[in-house]
């Protein structure tokens, strides 16, 4: 009986489990399967124009329309607030650059990168992280595009309005039911777009490009008309000065790369998909900060242009409560035309979220099981997170959801900061891909039971740097002045010290599969097959390492 109960659960689990490679041991089945697997020529799909079009798709989002408005609120003129976000943005198409090659020469994504560096199951702390705060996102911006949805219906019938239908929320909950029948409506007509494979969802992205920038350009025309012309925020100049203006500066340029955080990390997840390295390079360097900068922009003049058009209010930043405003003043042709920005607004929510959330917590989730997880269903565990939690309570006031950025930043400019310190400074381009699928105590990425102890102790370095300004910036409370400067810089300060940190410590203690000139080895990348043979059995462990056991050149087993 016992006997015959085991062989219907290893029934039930092989009908769960995602394809995967033939002849794959326990282990193996949990570090792949197709999706984590390099990509194959076949699928390696995205060319430059195919970046050019994901990074204006991904800029046009009510995030960067808004990103300017707590640097303007904070006393900073109108083209001081723009030039952070053009030297923020700059700054993070530079980091995106530097993660994205990993992935766009050897064609693997972000948990298997963090493989070489972290370990073979150190690498599943980071990834979980990765993953966990994606789904909290992804309900962040579905609740955002629910709004969008929320415009779209009431543009149609007035009567869907939250302040007349019966309210079944707490006043303090952050939402009613109006908002969250339309935030469900929106993560309901969300799933089919997770179904489609990352080589194929690039048309989502050109679509988006067309669509939703000529919609933005449309609103802001609409809006200069309406107010006869930009406002008085564009003449306004700086409420402060000296050092308080410098850091404020400061603070701007880092929300800026705080708000790219996320991406930074999992670019490597899409530039794996690129034909040619060089395909994921100057697409991605340029088109991110002129892409961010021009929708920061608009939504700078579209929010002064608001002063005039409802005098005696304060601007409107939030370009969906514009929207509403013009629907509760404006005729039925005004109304359509709400309905057509609306329209482009939830598209451009629906392409932030795939892109930062749904694939990359796809990818995470693939890495952390393996065997019965791929990315599209990693994809709905993710929908089901973000549905389940309480994405409205982080939309409460702007201060938590800054505060909430500055944060995530931290962690992952740790994380950030190792992948690139292995890669460029310790490993010189090279890795051996096979081995970062080999779960043997012999291989190179195991170090010591999995976990790289080094990575480990960079990234804990990066996070300590700023936990004292991060502990005054959440609970305000009194902390040195010096803790809080460094805060100020945390992206930049825990990029660094993990990296330098990580770097050292690799010095000291040196690891195997390293090459002490620049060797880059993913040209040749294609067919790659994992299953173990016994050309694989090479020795590799942490100790022989650092023990000498390895010859100058590349620490490959002396012969």
């Amino acid at each position: 009986m016992e006997r015959l109960h085991d062989s219907k659960l290893s029934s039930w689990a092989d009908r769960l489990a995602v394809d995967h490679e033939d002849g794959l041991t326990t282990a193996q089945l949990m570090l792949t399967n197709n999706d984590l697997k390099p990509v194959e020529p076949e699928r390696r799909q995205w060319g430059p124009w195919n970046y050019v079009g994901f990074w204006v798709a991904d800029s046009f989002n009510i995030n960067t329309w808004m990103i300017s408005s707590s640097m303007i609120v904070a006393g900073l003129s109108w083209w001081q607030s723009w030039l952070c976000v053009w030297i923020g943005y700059t700054i993070a198409g530079c980091f995106i650059c530097l993660t994205g090659r990993i992935g766009a020469m050897y064609h693997i994504g972000f948990p298997v990168v963090n493989r070489s560096s972290f370990g073979i199951w150190g690498c599943l702390w980071p990834v979980f992280n990765r993953a966990a705060m994606a789904c909290i996102w992804y309900g962040v911006q579905s609740y955002i595009g629910g709004h969008c949805v929320y415009l779209m219906i009431r543009s149609i019938w007035l009567s869907w309005d939250r302040h007349t239908i019966p309210n079944t929320f707490s006043e303090d909950s952050g939402t009613t039911t109006a908002d969250y029948v339309s935030f469900f409506l929106f993560w309901l007509v969300s799933l089919p777009a997770i179904w489609f494979p990352v080589h194929k969802i690039r048309h989502l992205f050109t679509v988006k490009a067309y669509f939703v920038p000529c919609a933005g350009i449309a609103f802001l025309i609409w809006a200069l008309v309406r107010a006869g012309g930009p406002g008085p925020i564009v003449r306004q100049g700086a409420t402060i000065e000296g050092s308080d203006l410098a850091w404020q500066f400061i603070k701007g340029v880092m929300s800026s790369i705080a708000n790219f955080a996320t991406l930074i990390v999992n670019d490597p997840d899409f530039s794996r998909f690129a034909g040619k390295p060089r395909d994921a390079l100057w697409s991605q360097l340029l088109t991110v900060p002129i892409g961010f900068a021009i929708t920061s922009l608009i939504g700078i003049l579209v929010s002064s242009s608001s002063i005039i058009i409802y005098p005696g209010t304060d601007p409107i930043w939030d370009p969906l409560d514009l929207l509403e405003r013009f629907i509760d003043d404006g005729g039925s042709g005004q109304r359509f035309g709400v309905f057509v920005i609306s329209l482009a607004f939830a598209l451009a929510q629906l392409g932030t979220n795939i892109a930062a959330n749904s694939v990359s917590a796809g990818t995470d989730m693939t890495a952390l099981l393996p065997r019965f997880i791929n990315i599209r269903r990693g994809g709905y565990v993710c929908a089901v997170v973000g549905l389940a939690m309480c994405p409205y309570s982080l939309l409460t006031s702007s201060n938590q959801f800054t505060t909430y950025l500055s944060s995530y930043s931290v962690f992952l400019s740790s994380i950030a900061g190792v992948m690139c310190s292995d890669y460029y400074l310790v490993r010189k381009g090279y890795l051996e891909i096979r081995e970062l699928y080999d779960a043997r105590k012999t291989g190179p990425y195991y170090f010591t039971f999995g976990f790289h102890w080094r990575a480990y102790a960079a990234y804990i370095s990066g996070i300590l740097i700023n936990v004292v300004g991060f502990a005054g910036a959440v609970n305000g409370g009194n902390v040195p002045i010096g803790a809080t400067y460094i805060y100020n810089f945390n992206f930049f300060c825990g990029f660094i010290v993990s990296s330098v940190m990580y770097w050292a410590l690799c010095k000291i203690f040196p690891i195997p599969a390293c090459s002490d000139t620049w060797m880059e080895v993913g040209d040749g990348i294609d067919e790659v097959r994992l299953a173990y043979d016994q050309s694989s059995q090479q020795e590799y462990d942490d100790e022989a390492a650092s023990g000498g056991k390895y010859d100058k050149d590349h620490r490959t087993p002396a012969l």
